[in-house]
C-alpha cells in the first residue's frame, strides 16, 4: 500500500489528511494545527472523487450533430490553438480571454496569468475569487497595505477570550474550525452576527455567547454603530491609534452620526446587544473576523473597511492575543489572488501597471515590460463580453454557469462564444456547454503547494496516478503555448515551475522567494512573506505601508431600502454542511448528496403562514432575471422578512438565477446576499 500526506481539496482550513492507496483509496486525518486530526464530512468522503464513474478520461470536442465525442490530446490542443491564434487574428488579442478558480495550486494560478499575458498577450483573465475574497482583500489592502486573510495562525485564536464572528457560518463551511473557538465560548465570548440562527449562531447558546440577528444588508451600519459606541464610551485604545494609525479623526467624524438608538432601528439588534458588545470586545483578548456573508455586497468593501476600523480603534491589530482577519473559502484562496490571475496583477501579489512590477516579472519571463498587457477587467465584467468583444474563453477550476450571478445571462454569453474551452476532471454544467473539453488532474494525482486560510504554503503531495487520458493543467498551458509559438519557456514539472513563481514573487508583498518544494518537503511553517524566514504575524512591529502604520478609512452606509411590504421579501445565499460551491464534486459523491440531495428554502413560520406555504411545498421564487423551485423549509431559524437557499445546485434548484450582476464599486464583488424575491406554491406537500 502507497501513501502520501498532503491536505483536502476543499476549503482554505486545508485540513492535513494522508491518502491510502492499495486496490482502492481512502483517507485518514492527519495532526497539524489547523484541524488536529480531524476532517468534515467532506474530507472524508474526498477520496470517493478520485473513484468516481463521472470522471473525465479523454478530450471531448463538439461534433456537427451538437453531441460531445473523444478526441486524441492532438486534436484537441491542436483546435485550442487554431482557435486562440483565429481569434486573435480577427477580433485582437483581448477577444481570447482566461477564467480560473480559486481551488487551483499556485502553480496553476501562476501559469494561467503567464499564458494570458505571454502566450496570448491578452488582458481578459480573472477568477472565481472576485466572488469570493475581492471585498476583503481590497479592504485589507488599503488598511494594512497587505491583504492576508489571518495575519496570524489559526491557533492563536484558541486563547481568545472573545471573538466576534461576522458573515461566516464556519459549523458549515468549516467544521474543524470549530475547535479553535471552544475557548471563546467557555468565556462566554463567541458573538456571531447572522440574519439566520445557523448552525454557528447556535454554538452561541446557554451561556457561550450573543447572537446579533442584523437585518440582510445592514452588516455596516451595525460596525458603524458599534464604532459609534466605543469613541463614545472611551472604550478606545488611545495610545495603540497615536502610535500605529493615521486617519483617526476623520474616523471619529464618520461614526458620529451611528448612534445606538438609530443602529438598532436600521439593524433590527436592541441597544443593549449593542453595547454589550462594544465592551466585551474592549475587554481584552479579542478578535474580529469576518466571512463572505458580509462582504458579498455592493458595499462589501465599506463593510470590511468598518470591520477593521473596529479592530484598530480597538488596538487589537498586530499585538499578541488580539487581532482581525477574514476567513478564505476556497482551497486555494489565498494564493489564487496572489500569483497573477487576477485581472490587475502579477506574481507577488503585484500591481500589473506599477513600471517596477512589469520590468522584474518580464525579466523572469524573458520578455520586453511593453509586451505585457495592461490590467483587464473584473470577473463579472469579463463575463458581460462573453459573445461580444471575447469570442474564445478558457476557464479552468470554475463552473460559472452555477457560481456567477445572474446566470442565465451568463449562459447566454457562454452559447454566443465562437469557442469554449473547459477543463475539469467532471462534465460540469459550464464543461457541458463547451466545444472543448480537456479532462484534468485531481489533488490527490498532482503535485503542488496550497496556501491557507492563515498565509501558510502547503505541500499537496501526489498519491496515485490519474486516469490514463487525464493531463495537467500546467502541461495543457505549455503544449498550447508551444502550439502558439509563444515566447518564454513553459515548465510542466510543478517543482520547477513553482521555483518560477519564486523568483517572479520576489520583492513582492507575497514574497516566496525563499521557498521551494524541497524547503515545504522538510515541514517547515512556511508563512508567507517568505524571503529568509517565516512571517506568522506580519503587523507585529509594522504594517505594511511605506511609514508602518494602518490607514483608518471612514466609510459611511446608506440604510437598505425596505422590502415594499406586498409580497417581497429578501433572499440571502449560503452553503450546506455536505456541499461545496457549485457543487461538482460533492452533488457526485453519494453519502453527501444523500445528506442533502436539494436546494431548500428556509422561510419563517408566521412569512409561510401569510403566503399559504407549508412545510415540503414546492416553491417559486421569481424575481426579474429569473425564477428557482425548491422545497419549503418553516424555521423560525430565519428571519420573517428573508428567505435562504444554498447556492451549490444547478437548473432550477440555482439560487444565482436570481442574483443580480451589479457589483462593489471598489471590489468588483458581486451582490449575492441582498436579493429582491417573491414567492409562490408551486405544489402543495398536503394536496
Amino acid at each position: 500500500m502507497s501513501s502520501a500526506d498532503t491536505h483536502c481539496p476543499y476549503c482554505a482550513l486545508q485540513c492535513a489528511m494522508t491518502v491510502l492507496h492499495d486496490s482502492e483509496t481512502a483517507v485518514t486525518g492527519r495532526d497539524f494545527p489547523t484541524n488536529r486530526g480531524g476532517l468534515c464530512a467532506k474530507g472524508w468522503t474526498s477520496a470517493e472523487l478520485l473513484a468516481s464513474p463521472h470522471r473525465l478520461r479523454m478530450p471531448l470536442m463538439r461534433r456537427p450533430d451538437g453531441t460531445l465525442a473523444e478526441v486524441t490530446w492532438d486534436e484537441a490542443l491542436d483546435a485550442v490553438a487554431a482557435a486562440f491564434r483565429e481569434t486573435r487574428a480577427n477580433h485582437g488579442p483581448d477577444a481570447n480571454a482566461l477564467f480560473g478558480g480559486g481551488g487551483l495550486t499556485n502553480e496553476k494560478a501562476y501559469l494561467l496569468g503567464k499564458f494570458a499575458r505571454v502566450a496570448l498577450g491578452t488582458s481578459r483573465i480573472d477568477y472565481n475569487g472576485r466572488f469570493c475574497m475581492s471585498s476583503a482583500a481590497a479592504a485589507s489592502n488599503r488598511a494594512f497595505g497587505m491583504d492576508r486573510g489571518l495575519p496570524f495562525p489559526v491557533t492563536d485564536l484558541d486563547d481568545a477570550r472573545t471573538i466576534l464572528l461576522l458573515g461566516s457560518n464556519v459549523a458549515a463551511t468549516m467544521p474543524p474550525f470549530l475547535a479553535h473557538l471552544a475557548g471563546a465560548r467557555a468565556a462566554g465570548g463567541l458573538i456571531v452576527v447572522d440574519p439566520r440562527r445557523s448552525a454557528t449562531a447556535r454554538l452561541t447558546e446557554d451561556g457561550a455567547g450573543l447572537h446579533l440577528q442584523p437585518a440582510p444588508g445592514t452588516d455596516l451600519p451595525l460596525l458603524l454603530g458599534l464604532t459609534h459606541i466605543v469613541l463614545a464610551e472611551g472604550l478606545a485604545d488611545d495610545t495603540y491609534i497615536e502610535a500605529r494609525t493615521t486617519g483617526f479623526d476623520a474616523v471619529r467624524r464618520s461614526v458620529a452620526a451611528w448612534w445606538p438608538e438609530r443602529t438598532s432601528a436600521t439593524t433590527g439588534v436592541p441597544v443593549a446587544l449593542l453595547r454589550q458588545t462594544a465592551r466585551r470586545l474592549a475587554e481584552g483578548g479579542a478578535y474580529i473576523l469576518t466571512g463572505r456573508g458580509v462582504e458579498q455586497h455592493v458595499d462589501g468593501t465599506a463593510t470590511a473597511t468598518a470591520a477593521i476600523n473596529l479592530a484598530l480603534v480597538l488596538g487589537l491589530v498586530g499585538r499578541e492575543g488580539s487581532g482581525y482577519g477574514t476567513l478564505t473559502g476556497q482551497g486555494n484562496g489565498q494564493g489564487g489572488r496572489e500569483h497573477g490571475q487576477k485581472a490587475d496583477q502579477l506574481p507577488g501579489y503585484r500591481s500589473i501597471r506599477d513600471p517596477d512590477a512589469r520590468r522584474h516579472v518580464a525579466g523572469v519571463w524573458g520578455i520586453a515590460p511593453d509586451e505585457l498587457p495592461d490590467a483587464g477587467i473584473p470577473a463579472t465584467a469579463l463575463l458581460g463580453e462573453l459573445g461580444g468583444p471575447v469570442r474564445t474563453l478558457l476557464v479552468a477550476g470554475s463552473n460559472v454557469v452555477v457560481s456567477a450571478p445572474d446566470v442565465e445571462a451568463v449562459r447566454a454569453g457562454l452559447e454566443a462564444l465562437d469557442t469554449l474551452i473547459v477543463c475539469d476532471f467532471f462534465l460540469s454544467e459550464t464543461a457541458a456547454l463547451a466545444h472543448i473539453v480537456l479532462p484534468v488532474l485531481q489533488w490527490a494525482e498532482e503535485e503542488g503547494t496550497m496556501t491557507s486560510l492563515e498565509g501558510r504554503v502547503l505541500r499537496r503531495r501526489r498519491a496515485l496516478p490519474g486516469p490514463d487520458g487525464a493531463r495537467s493543467e500546467l502541461w495543457i498551458l505549455a503544449e498550447i503555448a508551444r502550439r502558439l509559438g509563444a515566447a518564454s519557456t513553459w515548465p510542466t514539472e510543478p517543482a520547477e515551475v513553482f521555483n518560477e513563481l519564486a523568483r517572479a514573487s520576489e520583492g513582492g508583498i507575497a514574497d516566496y522567494s525563499g521557498l521551494s518544494h524541497a524547503l515545504l518537503d522538510t515541514g517547515v511553517a512556511a508563512y508567507w512573506p517568505f524571503r529568509s524566514k517565516s512571517t506568522p504575524r506580519p503587523f507585529t512591529e509594522r504594517f505594511a505601508h511605506p511609514d508602518g502604520r494602518a490607514r483608518l478609512i471612514p466609510v459611511d452606509a446608506t440604510p437598505p431600502t425596505p422590502t415594499d411590504g406586498a409580497g417581497e421579501l429578501t433572499l440571502v445565499t449560503g452553503r450546506y454542511l455536505q456541499q461545496y460551491q457549485s457543487g461538482t464534486q460533492t452533488r457526485r459523491v453519494p453519502e453527501l448528496n444523500a445528506a442533502r440531495p436539494e436546494a431548500r428554502l428556509e422561510i419563517h413560520p408566521a412569512t409561510a403562514s401569510g403566503l399559504g406555504i407549508r412545510e415540503g411545498d414546492l416553491v417559486a421564487v421569481s424575481n426579474a432575471r429569473g425564477t428557482v423551485r425548491a422545497r419549503a423549509s418553516v424555521t423560525t431559524d430565519i428571519r420573517h422578512d428573508t428567505v435562504f437557499l444554498p447556492f451549490h445546485y444547478a437548473g432550477d434548484e440555482c439560487a444565482n438565477r436570481l442574483t443580480e450582476a451589479i457589483v462593489d464599486p471598489t471590489s468588483a464583488m458581486p451582490e449575492f446576499k441582498r436579493t429582491r424575491v417573491r414567492l409562490s406554491i408551486e405544489g402543495s406537500a398536503h394536496v
